[in-house]
């Protein structure tokens, strides 16, 4: 029996990026935001932000989180506020930032950060939060007139949207005239996959700059250090994978786009809603990076990981264990985290990558509820 697979990334082949790569060698120019990058990111900001504000591209969506969280942090002030259901990569970031995570729950529906739990928590730290750093579940688009408004009041707001390139609400990109920061991954798994890299976002363009600054080990037009410096550019060969990714991008949505809706499909022919199942409230439209439901109430999703790997089928469950599980984090403080907790036990993560075919898609649902 074939295996599928969890995650085939579909970084664009070598074709397609030979002649960006002709300019390298001719410019001799290899990285120090050098003109492919700047031409990649002055296409992002035109086709996906109108224009509007400024981005930074960095070697990791990682380094963009820490970057932006260390440039927007309250002074003497400890605690980043984020939920629990996210990746490593969001706590890590606050840490290396000196600051404490603390860890909140999310909406049941939506898996996004619960707004009411959130102003509970800004309540109960007061002076001592630091900022606040959202997850945008599996690239659902966030509601950023909210994080707008706790921007306008004093505290500050990174959003990691590690997978949301490409999320859009309307004709809306998600960030676009957003006044915090909000951090996308370009990693190879990604949907917008350049094999490693990752961009910065904000309306704000003096707050790129200082960030692109700090990017650049602190320099500012000259080799001085003025601010708290490191190295996290891009590479020119990253950016020439960027800029033939920008040439096709939309007609890998749209592929990703169909492959959900194959999903769906499926999950109403064999009426698993009505069974129980559920499946993420989103937002907007998505370039989805994998197909993410929840198995029935009071059973446990390693059940059916094992039962498709049986059937030579690989799924996940991501977050599970959630952050706060996690040895790293386990002494942090966090509110009462009951969606969090159930999400961790009954989340399944589907087989999904651009080649698939609904035929593929039957046989993955087929073999779940069989």
């Amino acid at each position: 029996m074939i295996t599928i697979p969890f995650l085939k990334p579909n970084v664009v082949k070598k074709e397609s990026y030979l002649h960006y790569l002709s300019k390298i060698d001719e410019n001799k120019i290899y990285t120090n935001y050098g003109p492919l990058n700047s031409q990649f990111e002055k296409r992002i900001l035109e086709e996906y932000f109108k224009g509007k504000g400024n981005v930074t591209t960095v070697n990791n969506a990682t380094m963009g989180l820490i970057l932006s969280i260390a440039e927007l942090k309250r002074p003497q002030a400890k605690y980043a506020i984020m939920p629990s259901f996210t990746f490593s990569a969001t706590p890590l970031a606050a840490m290396w930032c000196g600051l404490e995570p603390y860890f909140i729950d999310v909406d049941k529906e939506t898996w996004l950060m619960d707004e009411e739990k959130l102003v509970e928590a800004l309540n109960l730290l007061g002076n001592e939060v630091a900022i606040v750093v959202p997850y945008a579940t599996f690239g659902s688009y966030l509601r950023l007139s909210f994080y707008n408004q706790l921007q306008e009041t004093g505290i500050p707001v990174v959003i990691d949207a590690a997978p949301c390139f490409g999320t859009t609400y309307g004709d809306i990109h998600i960030g676009e005239n957003f006044q915090g920061s909000i951090v996308f991954s370009f990693h190879a798994t990604k949907s917008f996959g350049i094999g490693e890299g990752g961009l910065v976002y904000s309306q704000d363009s003096e707050l790129i700059q200082r960030i692109k600054t700090a990017s650049n080990f602190g320099y500012y037009g000259t080799r001085e250090s003025i601010s708290l410096g490191i190295n996290s550019k891009l590479s020119e060969y990253h950016a020439a994978i960027g800029l033939a990714t920008l040439d096709v991008y939309q007609v890998k949505i749209q592929k990703r786009q169909k492959i959900y809706e194959f999903y769906l499909e499926e999950i109403n022919n064999y009426r698993l809603l009505e069974k129980g199942w559920e499946i993420q409230k989103t937002v907007g439209s998505i370039p989805y990076q994998f197909f993410a439901i929840l198995c029935p109430k009071g059973k446990k999703n390693r059940k059916y990981v094992e039962k498709l790997e049986k059937s030579s089928i690989m799924a996940v469950s991501y977050y599970n264990p959630s952050c706060h599980q996690q040895h790293q984090f386990q002494n942090y403080l966090h509110s009462e985290l009951t969606v969090t907790n159930e999400l961790t036990d009954r989340i399944l993560c589907l087989p999904f990558w651009e080649d698939m075919n609904n035929s593929i898609v039957k046989r993955v649902i087929k073999a779940l509820i069989s």
